[in-house]
């Protein structure tokens, strides 16, 4: 996978900042799903209500853990799942098979693109961590699809986070690196590249695209060293900060031997008995108005 231009990525080409269909990132995208939706308070911790008989899109769904997940305890509900990626999706169609879930499935799709969907086709619609491959101005028509697609007073739920604080030297070099390199790729809302930028700019972005009663749930997840979380989030970052060095190395920010010598680093120092660590996030609800 390349850096690439937004026409590029509007003929259906995948930004995701790491190659998804390899094995050690697909079973990082389970992992982390399930850590997550704990670590988060559950499926629907502000307490959206499904209506009996209703229906739930999940965008850029990747292997499906979530989505198969609200499938699993919400039986009556109609649930799809679309993600960019044909491998990925002939995955979760898998896991749905295999867990013998009939009232869930997953189609090939770029939510950068129209969604091929009738108008008021959900109830609900929910999207989490895009910012691993959405650009800036990608969100406001994905928004308005969302707002096309979604049933009067259907709810557009998204959560989306910053990059995690660390006490770890290397860690944080290897973060800001990141954070740049998404900057350079141009999928960044930040204006110097610290951070992603993208949770400041949510809400006002869901307001602007028509929805009502707009409301924000923030999350801080620890994971230091003498947490339960820890090990969780060490293992995902283990794999995480490999994964993307390619991606960091083709956007200029730093050379393959730094990088290999920082992830070195940041993986000693993050099995310190001192180290600390919070992961934000935010979640913002929104619905489409009735008239």
């Amino acid at each position: 996978m390349s850096v690439q231009s937004e026409s590029e990525a509007q003929q259906g080409h995948n930004t995701y900042v790491i190659d998804s269909e390899q094995a050690a990132e697909l079973a990082r995208l389970m992992q982390q799903d399930r850590i997550l939706t704990e670590a988060l308070g559950g499926l629907f911790p502000e307490g959206q209500q499904l209506p009996e008989d209703g229906s739930l899109l999940d965008l850029a769904c990747g292997p499906g853990g979530w989505t198969l997940e609200v499938a699993y305890r919400y039986p009556h509900v109609e649930v799809v799942g679309v993600d960019i990626s044909p491998p990925i999706v002939e995955y979760a169609n898998a896991q749905a098979r295999s867990r013998r879930l009939t009232n869930v499935y997953f189609r090939v799709m770029n939510v950068m693109e129209a969604l091929d969907f009738p108008d008021s086709s959900f109830d609900l619609i929910n999207g989490r961590l895009m910012c691993g491959f959405m650009r800036p101005e990608a969100w406001p028509r994905l928004l308005a699809e969302c707002r096309r697609l979604l049933k009067p007073g259907g709810v557009l739920r998204l959560t989306e986070m910053e990059p995690t604080l660390t006490s770890s030297p290397a860690f944080e070099r290897f973060a800001a690196l990141g954070s740049l390199a998404m900057k350079r790729a141009g999928q960044s809302f930040s204006p110097d590249g610290r951070h992603f930028g993208i949770t400041p700019v949510l809400p006002r972005l869901v307001r602007r695209a028509g929805f009502v009663d707009v409301r924000l749930r923030p999350t801080a997840i620890e994971w230091s060293a003498d947490t339960p979380y820890h090990y969780p989030f060490f293992k995902d970052y283990l794999v995480f900060l490999d994964l993307i060095q390619p991606f960091m190395v083709r956007t200029g920010v730093a050379s393959r031997q730094e990088l290999a010598h920082l992830y070195q680093q940041a993986v000693a120092e993050m099995q310190q008995d001192d180290f600390c660590a919070i992961w934000t996030f935010l979640t913002v609800w929104g619905h489409k108005p009735e008239g």
